[in-house]
Order: C-alpha cells, then sequence, then structure tokens
C-alpha cells in the first residue's frame, strides 16, 4: 500500500469525523448517521493500515479518531464503582421510598396482628397450655432460659452469619414469591407475627416482657424493618400480577420484577446491619438502654437514607430500575 495516496484519499473523510466530534451541541439526525459511517470507515481503514502499512503516525492519528468515534457512537461505560455508588445513593432508596405504602401498611398490620397474639397468650392459661407444657415454658422463659441463652448460643461471628442467611433467606422468599399473588408472602409474615407474639406473651405472662423486648428491640428494629420492606415489595409484585394498570403484564412485571431484584442486594447488605447487632450488641454486657440505643440509632439512619436520599431520587425520576440502557427496546403501548 502506498500510504500517501491512501491518506490523499481518505484525508477528507477523517478531517470530517474530526469536526464532527469536536463539535459540542448534540448532532441532528442526519450529521449522526454520517458520523457512524464515518466511524465504520475509520475503523475499516485503521485495520487495513495495521495489516499492510503499519505507519507509526497514521497509527496513531486513526487508533485516536477510531477511539473518540467509538465513544460517541456507543457511549462511555460508568465504572463498576461508580454503577455501585449509583445504586446504593440512588437506585435502592429511592425504591424503598416508592415502595413505601406496601411495606409501612405490611408493618402496621404484622405489629398490630402480633400484638394481639401476645395479649392474647399472656392473658389466657388455657392458650399458653396448648402451646407448650409448664415445665417446657418456664425451661424458656425462667432467668437464663432459652429466650437468653439464644444469643449467645453460637460464637458471635458464626451465628451472626447464621443469622443473616436466615433473614435473607425470608426476604428473598418475600421478594421472589410475591409473584405467586402474594400468598407466600402472607403466610410468611403470618409466621413471623406469630412467633414474636408466643414469645412476647409467654415472657409477659412470667412477668419478664421488659427482658424480651430489651434482647429483641437492638437487632429487630432494623430487622423487622428490613423484612418489612421485602414483604411489601413482594406484595406489590403480587398485585402486579393480578392488576398490571395501563401496562402489558409482561412490561410491568419485567420493570417491577427489576426493581425487586434490585431490592434483594439492598437489603442483604441492611440485614448484615441487623445480624451484626444482634451476634454482637444484643447478647452483649452493655445496660439495656445502650443496646436499644444502638439498634435505634440503625433503625434512625436507614429510615432517614430512604425518606431523605430515596424521596430525592424519586423526585429525580428514578424508579429502581435498571438504566434504560439495559432494559432492552418494548413497543409502544395504547394509552
Amino acid at each position: 500500500m502506498d500510504v500517501d495516496l491512501f491518506v490523499a484519499a481518505h484525508r477528507a473523510e477523517w478531517d470530517r469525523l474530526a469536526e464532527l466530534l469536536d463539535r459540542r451541541a448534540p448532532l441532528p439526525g442526519p450529521e449522526a448517521d454520517e458520523l457512524v459511517t464515518l466511524y465504520q470507515r475509520a475503523a475499516t481503514h485503521l485495520s487495513m493500515v495495521r495489516s499492510t502499512a503499519p505507519d507509526p503516525a497514521l497509527l496513531g492519528r486513526l487508533s485516536s479518531l477510531v477511539t473518540r468515534a467509538r465513544s460517541a457512537v456507543t457511549g462511555t461505560h460508568n465504572p463498576a464503582w461508580r454503577e455501585i455508588g449509583l445504586f446504593f445513593s440512588r437506585r435502592f432508596p429511592a425504591a424503598v421510598y416508592l415502595s413505601r405504602r406496601w411495606w409501612i401498611a405490611t408493618a402496621l398490620a404484622t405489629i398490630v396482628v402480633g400484638g394481639l397474639l401476645a395479649a392474647w397468650i399472656a392473658r389466657d392459661p388455657r392458650v399458653q397450655a396448648n402451646i407448650a407444657a409448664p415445665d417446657e415454658i418456664r425451661a424458656l422463659t425462667a432467668p437464663g432460659g432459652a429466650y437468653e441463652t439464644y444469643y449467645t448460643s453460637n460464637p458471635a461471628a458464626s451465628f451472626a452469619a447464621q443469622v443473616w442467611t436466615n433473614n435473607a433467606w425470608v426476604a428473598a422468599t418475600c421478594l421472589f414469591l410475591g409473584v405467586l399473588a402474594g400468598i407466600p408472602v402472607l403466610y410468611a409474615l403470618w409466621e413471623n407475627a406469630l412467633n414474636v407474639g408466643v414469645g412476647a406473651g409467654l415472657m409477659s405472662a412470667a412477668g419478664r416482657l421488659d427482658i424480651f423486648l430489651g434482647l429483641i428491640t437492638p437487632h429487630g428494629l432494623l430487622e423487622l424493618t428490613a423484612v418489612f420492606v421485602a414483604a411489601g415489595t413482594g406484595l406489590r409484585l403480587g398485585w402486579t400480577v393480578i392488576n398490571p394498570g395501563r401496562r402489558s403484564r409482561a412490561v410491568a412485571l419485567a420493570e417491577q420484577g427489576r426493581a425487586t431484584a434490585a431490592m434483594a442486594l439492598g437489603l442483604a447488605c441492611v440485614l448484615l446491619v441487623s445480624g451484626a447487632i444482634e451476634a454482637f450488641v444484643t447478647p452483649s454486657g452493655l445496660p439495656t438502654w445502650a443496646r436499644i440505643g444502638i439498634g435505634a440509632v440503625a433503625e434512625t439512619a436507614f429510615l432517614t437514607y430512604v425518606f431523605v436520599l430515596g424521596r430525592r431520587a424519586a423526585g429525580a425520576g428514578i424508579s429502581g430500575d435498571v438504566d434504560a440502557r439495559y432494559r432492552g427496546d418494548v413497543l409502544p403501548e395504547a394509552g
């Protein structure tokens, strides 16, 4: 290949491509199409020069030109650390905030049911007798009983891992099985309310409700909030199956399903914090007020994160779904 002739034949195309790349304003349709065409030609020219006439100066110019054109045509990609930062600072809190009506209603209903169960069990010895034998109940509720020693039954690190795994599994079940009309979510909520109600009721009947609350509150505030968020989101996904609104069911499920999958990752991190509190703070020798204070600080931080950062991100149009470039194309739908 004669390099001088090659340059003379294609210099005008390269100069035009450089001119388009130097434009500050968005290109109109015809010029954008021209940019794509010139980029493809320049990439071909670069390949030809590399294989037949590797002139260093020409290679440098074409490589730079093709790299700039590729960025203009395909767009630049955010580094992984930035995507992670955007997820935790915008997408996850926005998704939790936008689901607030579902998980707040879920939390209130579950707390009411658990409280009614606890009151019923505490006041009726016949109900207590149906739960367990008197000796078994004393073994659970007496000083040094199972309710107190549960948090020191294993080394703190392994206990934290066990608690986190179990809670993450419960949250994932609520999130993803909500697609089955929400029925598995309602069952999980009932199990949760029943467990707490039985424990509170039996300890209250033994005159030790303050001990029970002092043990469950430090980690329970954040842990139960995460479970309620997961359950509310799962119920919202189930309602999307029943009533997709003005969108097609497939599109509505795809959008809500992607947001739900992202929620699972964020809640796993929240439950990791609550698991650490349950393993290291709840059974510690700190006074009750200090342990509850730590749990309250963690809960306040999470709610502030959701209702400040999440509200701001939602106001900016963030929904918790992935970026538009990752969603794929959909057909227009009639309003």
